[in-house]
């Protein structure tokens, strides 16, 4: 004869509590001792009971998941769909962000669904998704900056947080990172290490955080007395830093420094310069930004601008579960300091 699923009742004797205190821990209330909660949490360990979620959703009218939604531009063509994504997973700061979400969302018993909204198509999808109740609320990591998803998200009225400040204002949640701050870092670093002809590989410059970070490295520079710094056009990828390094190396052959708006780029003028007899940093200095993985795969290992990513997407969840929860009904922003992470590179 198989044993019975344990209930509420026996996690409430269990625990020593009410069956509604236990009812409540289980249900995410808020209004309840935090030490009463991790009573009822061990409890529930011995015990083994298992909250029916289907039956839990009847009573919150909550999904319990979240829709992680990196947005893009482009068609709705399969080809287009599998280089979109495959663009996504190569890049380490994604990666970061699913960890930084999970991390926060996990013990709450809570689990982020990825989708993506590379086209109108998709983007409708999307707005379908949530508002059929399949997730609570959503959590945007936008690619481009004119990405329609974040206002057709606020004028649905849909719960949502955003990875950046948008192009256009919204009443949205953002996180965002104090980009030009970390311009400023990079500039300092090369004209503490005597760079005197110094160039920089930027990011996509329709992307906000791309122009904030150049006018940084410019500005810190300007101040310094260097008038121009020629500056090339990346994509944010390995073969984009490649091609920029190549061409500022043919036009300033002089150069004795170069800040990449990321890691990936970073190593890719690294990988260049090392083709081309350059050493780093003893001919020339690197500096990258974010200190992903590609920081530490990189030879030599990057000198870098810290990113913190993970706290930022972990700040992200928590802005939306107080969306979600009533906790906070005003948008808000939250912008991070970035970091200088001294390594051999620079």
């Amino acid at each position: 004869m198989s044993r019975q699923a344990p209930t509420l009742e026996d996690v409430a004797r269990e625990a020593g509590v009410s069956r509604a205190t236990v009812s409540r821990v289980v249900n995410g209330v808020r209004n309840v001792d935090p030490a009463i909660q991790e009573q009822v949490r061990r409890a529930i360990e011995r015990t083994g009971y298992a909250p029916n979620r289907a039956a839990r959703s009847l009573v919150t009218r909550r999904a319990e998941t979240v829709a992680l939604v990196v947005s893009g531009a482009g068609d709705s063509s399969d080809g287009a769909q599998a280089a979109f994504a495959a663009r996504v997973f190569a890049d380490p700061f994604f990666g970061r962000v699913v960890a930084g979400i999970v991390g926060f969302l996990r013990p709450r018993s809570v689990h982020p669904v990825l989708m993506f909204a590379e086209s109108a198509e998709a983007r409708q999808e999307v707005l379908t998704y949530l508002r059929q109740g399949r997730a609570d609320g959503a959590l945007v990591v936008s690619t481009h900056a004119d990405d329609p998803l974040p206002a057709l998200l606020a004028e649905a009225r849909l719960p949502a947080v955003l990875f950046a400040r948008p192009s256009r204002p919204v009443r949205l949640s953002y996180v965002d990172l104090a980009h030009r701050d970390g311009g400023r870092l990079a500039a300092e670093r090369l004209l503490d290490r005597g760079c005197r002809e110094p160039v920089t590989i930027s990011g996509p410059l329709a992307v906000a955080a791309s122009q904030e970070r150049l006018a940084g490295f410019r500005d810190t520079l300007a101040r310094r007395g260097h008038r121009h710094v020629p500056v090339a056009e990346g994509g944010f990828t390995l073969d984009s830093g490649i091609g920029s390094m190549t061409d500022l190396l043919a036009q300033h052959p002089d150069l004795d420094g170069v800040f990449a708006a990321n890691d990936l780029m970073a190593q890719g003028a690294c990988q260049v310069l090392r083709e081309h007899g350059r050493r780093v940093p003893d001919d020339v200095a690197v500096v990258g930004f974010d200190d992903s993985t590609a920081a530490l795969d990189c030879r030599p290992r990057l000198t870098t601008v810290r990113q913190p990513v993970e706290d930022m997407a972990a700040e992200m969840a928590r802005l939306l579960d107080d969306h979600i929860h009533g906790a906070r009904t005003r948008p808000t922003s939250v912008v991070f300091a970035p970091e200088l992470v001294v390594r051999e590179s620079a």
